[in-house]
């Protein structure tokens, strides 16, 4: 796999995290994550313990707070959707600020919430530690399945590609006098978007020709082989592991 470049979720460092094998890490946060969603949702203790080992790792990769933080826009949805279910919600109802909540409701927008966080705030860890094309490589020494890391790899390759593509496009309209200002204007950037896709659709026909003339038989040659030790693997298994014994403490 070639090189990429520095995603904005990545924070460069060479602390104990950053230097871990990408499987090694990729793999702690898939079981970290499975053991979060396992824990039932009134153990309130037990999500605690799991926010405070997050906030150790990230401690030990330098990562800030409000790099965490700022990143956790992508939950919006998450977070929106958990606090209208007790609005909605059906069953017993109690007042909560004047309001009449579903009791059912709101135990099951906390369970979505407190899960949710976890789980994006080690992904956002992932990333600040990895650079994507690493854990890419780390997916496939995982023996994730080949064209699924190959359309990973294209996707993180040719994404800025794509943006920039966008970005001329509006030049080019904003350049004649198109400002999109109301709903009438839709189907000119409906013909932009059908433009911007058979520019893409034409430029995977090119590449995949041009990869095909040097002689590409269905899989990508790995330019960087990582290996890890077993103290690696320990070291990051460890917050899986101590997970898997807080969820055995509150079962």
């Amino acid at each position: 796999m070639g090189a990429g470049h520095h995603h904005q979720l990545y924070r460069p460092g060479d602390s104990v995290v950053h230097r871990l094998p990408p499987q090694c890490k990729l793999l702690a946060v898939i079981a970290f994550a499975i053991v979060v969603v396992a824990t039932p949702r009134e153990n309130f203790w037990a999500f605690g313990l799991y926010a405070v080992m997050l906030a150790v790792v990230a401690g030990a990769a330098r990562v800030p707070p409000a790099f965490v933080l700022r990143r956790m826009v992508i939950e919006l949805p998450f977070v929106l959707f958990a606090f209208l279910i007790p609005v909605i919600g059906l069953g017993e109802r109690t007042s909560v600020l004047g309001l009449s909540l579903s009791v059912p409701g709101l135990w099951a927008g906390w369970n979505i919430l407190v899960k949710a966080t976890l789980g994006v705030v080690a992904s956002i860890l992932l990333a600040a530690t990895t650079e994507p094309r690493v854990i890419l490589v780390g997916a496939q020494r995982l023996r994730v399945p080949t064209l699924l890391v190959q359309i990973a790899t294209f996707m993180l390759r040719y994404l800025d590609v794509i943006v920039d593509e966008m970005r001329r496009m509006r030049i080019a309209r904003e350049s004649r006098g198109f400002e999109a200002r109301n709903f009438r204007h839709i189907p000119v950037i409906a013909r932009s978007a059908g433009a911007l896709f058979i520019r893409s659709y034409e430029r995977g026909e090119r590449v995949h020709l041009a990869m095909l003339s040097r002689g590409y038989a269905g899989r990508m040659p790995i330019m960087q082989e990582i290996s890890a030790s077993v103290g690696q693997w320990a070291v990051a298994l460890a917050l899986p592991a101590v997970a898997l014994a807080v969820l055995g403490l509150s079962l």
